[in-house]
């Protein structure tokens, strides 16, 4: 069998890894950049996620517990750095315990180890410079390489016969009664299969596959400060707050890299090109067509308010300080340097509604990676063994 995957992020590596392994294909990957990883599997927090957010019984919640164990083996066997670095989420208010406690509740029913709650003084002993009144600990919640996860990923894939194809962007598809051809760059490749994990650019590959389907991708960008000099030494760990309910988001927290570096976000603005990873990156076409959608003009009648907060906050400083002394409050807006950020790839249904969970869809012999965001890098391995289930029984 011949099966072609487009977008060499993690998880397409990953997909391309497991389908050369599982079920003996000549597998070719195909990607518009020049090296793996190149958006958001190289431009997120490293964060290993250890499942303690997800609706129990979730895709999310599964795929993330499974892809954890998965991920850390193979990080030990290919001596990628991955650490324990341990999570808290602190209540910084009374009024957040409840939130609090039902990250504990779901935490144990999705089977996260070690989860323990903590009072005030009890989370100061994790995590000395930070406050709270309360604290869910996840100790085995870690931080790994990603980036060198998708290359290693890369290798897997050609010593197992297979080719990864970058600065191949696909430029159009169609299905025939024996296969799925594909016209990348300059080269025209037949194959019985293809699997889209094309991450912002999967409504671009959908609309040629005939598939457009229900939901569009809305690019939210994601921006960071980093700590400077000895600050970096008020976090051990990772420390996050509270999340809103009513967002896939998970607020702004300080979260320590494995590099030694200590990021300050994300927040969550809707960004002006599908790659808009800054204010002045516009793309007309992608413009349009993201408010053309519209589930897209209903988000903004439902959330417009919290969107407004959100765009004001990018442009100040300060509103990433104040999120940030909330919980260590120690910090001074020197410490705050600005870096690099990213872009999320979120699915939006027609009413308006976020998809919280992961999304797969099967369209005759072309499989959609739908919706993706974190934890997909986490749950990467559990993806790729989740669609060769599905792709198997296209091939019975």
């Amino acid at each position: 069998m011949n099966v072609g995957v487009v977008g060499a992020g993690i998880v397409g590596l990953a997909v391309a890894r497991e389908v050369a392994r599982s079920c003996e294909a000549t597998v070719t990957v195909l990607d518009k950049e020049d090296h793996v990883g190149a958006h958001q599997t190289g431009h997120n927090s490293g964060v290993v996620h250890a499942g303690i957010y997800y609706q129990p019984g979730s895709l999310k919640a599964r795929l993330c517990r499974e892809g954890v164990a998965l991920l850390r083996q193979y990080c030990a066997e290919h001596r990628i750095p991955y650490d324990e670095v341990g999570k808290l989420v602190v209540a910084s208010t009374a009024a957040e315990r409840p939130g609090l406690r039902a990250i504990a509740e779901r935490a144990r029913a999705n089977g996260v180890p070690g989860i323990a709650e903590l009072d005030a003084l009890g989370l100061r002993e994790v995590e000395p410079h930070t406050v709270g009144v309360a604290a869910v600990h996840s100790p085995h919640t870690a931080i790994a390489d990603f980036p060198a996860v998708a290359r290693r990923l890369a290798q897997d894939v050609t010593e197992t016969g297979g080719s990864v194809l970058l600065s191949h962007p696909v430029r159009a598809l169609r299905e025939t009664a024996s296969g799925v051809e594909v016209l990348a760059g300059r080269r025209r490749l037949a194959f019985d299969r293809l699997i889209v994990c094309a991450g912002l650019g999967t409504d671009t590959v959908a609309r040629m596959a005939g598939a457009v389907g229900d939901v569009r991708i809305v690019p939210f960008r994601g921006e960071y400060y980093a700590l400077a000099g000895a600050s970096k030494d008020l976090v051990r760990g990772l420390i996050y707050p509270v999340p809103d309910p009513r967002y896939p988001f998970l607020g702004v927290h300080l979260t320590r890299r494995i590099d030694g570096e200590v990021l300050v976000g994300p927040n969550a603005v809707m960004a002006l090109a599908l790659e808009g990873y800054s204010w002045s990156d516009i793309d007309l076409t992608d413009l349009r067509r993201i408010l053309a959608w519209k589930g897209t003009r209903r988000l903004a009648a439902k959330h417009w308010r919290t969107g407004v907060r959100e765009v004001l906050g990018s442009m100040a400083k300060g509103s990433f300080l104040a999120a940030a002394r909330r919980y260590v409050p120690e910090l001074t807006r020197a410490d705050l340097v600005r870096t690099t950020g990213g872009v999320r790839a979120q699915a939006v249904a027609g009413d308006g509604s976020m998809l919280d969970d992961f999304a797969i869809d099967v369209h005759g012999r072309v499989v959609l990676v739908r919706n993706a965001p974190s934890p997909a890098a986490t749950s990467s391995l559990a993806i790729a063994r989740h669609i060769v289930g599905l792709t198997s029984v296209l091939t019975r």
